[in-house]
């Protein structure tokens, strides 16, 4: 696995030396930095393809598959599980895709580390920001990776999974904002504007989140009709239910099956919540435009469009994969742009 990581990650850490070749150290750090963001957001799609196609339990242990380093080398106690139940959770296929999830988040582990490494090493070079963000990143990855085996041993545990997805879009949020320090750009911006810009954030951030329990919980086609919900605006619902977040995947913490009416509260909070993120996105756009920030205005307005038809395409096309993928990534590419701005916001001098 280890070697797997090397590998992987050094094909892309190469391209990026090459294409940095006599540049700045600063420049440099920014490209590997800007590298490791990009891969993250591909690997939060590629999670959401793992989850998204039950491939999340391919392999039953972890890191390795049945103790080995490959599927090929545990293809014995694959077509046993797979002979036992053809549709999964066990099959070659869905193996294949677990492990290569893997692979890809150690690829992606050690463009971080090497990252940490090399700012520590660059850290006295003139205008080079502290490299405590380079290590709080490598940290962070780590603890992903440990919620990464938690998901599996855990059995799709909701909770563990939710913060499994929010743990990846932390990440790739913080990669953003270091790539925004390394930068030189900055976007002139009112205190007022810079916190409603956190509050917006903050809003979407939450807006994930439901977003993200419905989706470990399942309960993507709980209300199958729009704009109303089982025919109706106040469907039954079992919100304490819904929202016991210690609890197994469809079962309530005493062991009971979780009812239906808990998956209707789940999917119903959150396109509730979904009308209070788009104005506030709506209202910072309009505030961004006013200020001249017309660009990121409409960066925002498209990304807000593409979530909005995604999620819809979800419910009304009864949850295809690309509508469900298109929707992962609308929001990890929302949170980019907020935090990338925010970045640019309050750097007001290309050291700070």
């Amino acid at each position: 696995m280890l070697a797997m990581a090397v590998v992987l990650g050094g094909l892309p850490l190469a391209w990026v030396w090459r294409q940095g070749r006599g540049a700045p150290h600063r420049e440099r750090l920014r490209l590997l930095t800007v590298l490791a963001m990009t891969l993250t957001f591909e690997l939060i799609l590629f999670g959401a393809f793992t989850r998204l196609t039950d491939s999340g339990l391919g392999c039953p242990d972890w890191p390795g598959c049945y103790g080995h380093a490959s599927p090929l080398g545990a293809h014995g106690d694959i077509q046993l599980a797979q002979t036992a139940m053809p549709t999964g959770p066990v099959t070659h296929g869905k193996a294949w895709v677990e492990m290569l999830h893997r692979y890809f988040a150690s690829a992606v582990g050690f463009l971080i580390l090497t990252t940490a490494v090399l700012h520590t090493r660059w850290r006295r070079e003139a205008g080079m920001p502290s490299p405590a963000w380079s290590w709080l990143s490598l940290a962070w990855v780590l603890v992903q990776g440990l919620f990464g085996a938690l998901t599996v041993t855990m059995k799709l545990f909701p909770a563990i999974v939710t913060l499994h997805l929010l743990l990846a879009l932390g990440l790739l949020m913080l990669l953003g904002w270091q790539a925004q320090r390394l930068g030189a750009r900055r976007e002139p911006m009112t205190p007022g504007l810079r916190t409603g810009l956190v509050a917006v954030l903050a809003v979407v951030l939450m807006q994930v989140a439901l977003g993200g329990w419905v989706s470990t919980n399942y309960a993507v086609l709980a209300c199958d009709d729009f704009p109303t919900c089982q025919g109706g605006w106040w469907p039954a619902m079992d919100f304490a239910r819904g929202f016991t977040l210690w609890r197994e995947l469809g079962l309530h913490h005493d062991g009971s099956v979780l009812p239906f009416e808990a998956l209707v509260a789940i999917h119903w909070t959150h396109r509730l919540f979904a009308v209070v993120a788009t104005a506030a996105v709506l209202l910072l756009a309009w505030r961004l435009h006013r200020a001249g920030l017309a660009t990121w205005s409409r960066r925002l307005l498209l990304i807000l469009l593409w979530q909005l038809l995604s999620g819809l395409s979800n419910v009304v096309l009864d949850w295809p994969l690309a509508a469900a993928l298109a929707h992962t990534g609308g929001a990890a590419a929302l949170l980019l742009c907020l935090t990338l701005l925010r970045a640019r916001a309050q750097r007001l001098t290309p050291e700070a």
